[in-house]
């Protein structure tokens, strides 16, 4: 989880000053400020308590937490794929990934995990990117039975709009492609990119904005992916053979090297292995309540994003798929 923030607000009374120790954990502490020497309360209760708050405050503040987003890129990721093509920056709060016709590049998390959320910011290849593919999505690293979530950016010609294609593997089942074009410039500047995994869904999120929902809709003998803990990788790579217009545009490698930027990586879930309740944990924020379902507002902007911006959908694909799959009648 993120770090609890602490703060100190000082309130003003008639007759009394007190101190209000807030924290995001929900712990609200008043500790009296000293009153005038004729007043009768004891000042060694109130140097106690002081004591006492002071000293909750700093472990508050202080105290590791195992979820927390990661000083550097190096505490909770490692290169997996040409370490000569990924340069950190900003003292490893960010990172430059580098394609050219020697090899391309990846990162993947230290840890696997079941369940939560897992975000980036993001910059893609500016200007003529076509046959390019910047990923950023989950696997359980199972082969036959694997399970993915996956963000894949396609590359353009200049001038067109990029597109971002999600696809969903549960239990070796994949093939669930969907592609939106982004209606902003996703290299002009970082935009964040989200998935939240829970028991009842996965949703990916651009900027907040929800373009894909998958339920879980086990009790029609659908699989959903809730067995495997995923890891979180990234990787920039040649596609030109599918990626811009289904191959017809190739990569233009003068126009190369190539660059994506990253920034803010944040994960925050049940690390496997760990311990073993966490995963069927209740309060667990990502599967609370207001998690469960997208509300009102985000149910509106993810009909928006599907009416203005789905370029393809595998649900209505009648040559790949002559009777609609069942998880496409879910909704959301």
């Amino acid at each position: 989880m993120n770090a609890i923030e602490s703060q100190t607000i000082l309130h003003k009374a008639p007759t009394l000053l007190a101190f209000q120790i807030y924290s995001t954990a929900l712990y609200n502490i008043y500790i009296p400020y000293p009153p005038p020497i004729s007043n009768t309360i004891n000042l060694k209760m109130f140097s106690n308590n002081l004591l006492f708050t002071l000293f909750l405050t700093t472990f508050l503040t202080l105290a590791p937490l195992s979820n927390a987003k990661p000083a550097t890129f190096l505490q909770d990721f490692r290169i997996t794929w040409s370490d000569s093509h990924i340069k950190q920056l900003d003292g490893g709060r960010a990172i430059q990934l580098l394609l050219d016709q020697n090899s391309g590049c990846g990162f993947a998390s230290k840890s696997k995990y079941l369940f939560g959320r897992v975000s980036m910011k993001i910059k893609l290849i500016p200007g003529d990117s076509a046959g390019t593919v910047t990923a950023f999505y989950m696997n359980s690293d199972t082969d036959q039975i694997r399970d993915e979530l996956d963000f894949e950016f396609l590359g353009n010609r200049t001038g067109q709009p990029y597109s971002v294609q999600t696809n969903v593997y549960a239990h070796g089942k994949g093939d669930k492609e969907q592609r939106v074009n982004l209606w902003f410039d996703p290299a002009a500047d970082f935009h964040t990119y989200s998935i939240l995994w829970n028991h009842q869904h996965v949703v990916f999120y651009v900027d907040e904005v929800p373009i894909r929902v998958y339920k879980n809709n086990e009790a029609k003998g659908i699989p959903f992916p809730k067995m495997q803990p995923m890891g979180v990788y990234s990787t920039l790579w040649e596609a030109d053979d599918w990626a811009t217009r289904g191959g017809l545009e190739k990569i233009d490698w003068t126009k190369a090297p190539f660059y994506a930027y990253y920034k803010d990586f944040d994960i925050e879930g049940c690390t496997v292995p760990g311990p073993t309740t966490c995963t069927s944990n209740p309060s667990n924020w990502w599967e609370g309540a207001t998690y469960q379902h997208l509300d009102p507002v985000a149910a509106r902007r993810y009909r928006w994003v599907r009416l203005n911006h789905m370029v393809y959908d595998y649900c209505t694909d009648k040559h790949r798929y002559p009777v609609t799959p069942p998880e496409c009648m879910a909704g959301i």
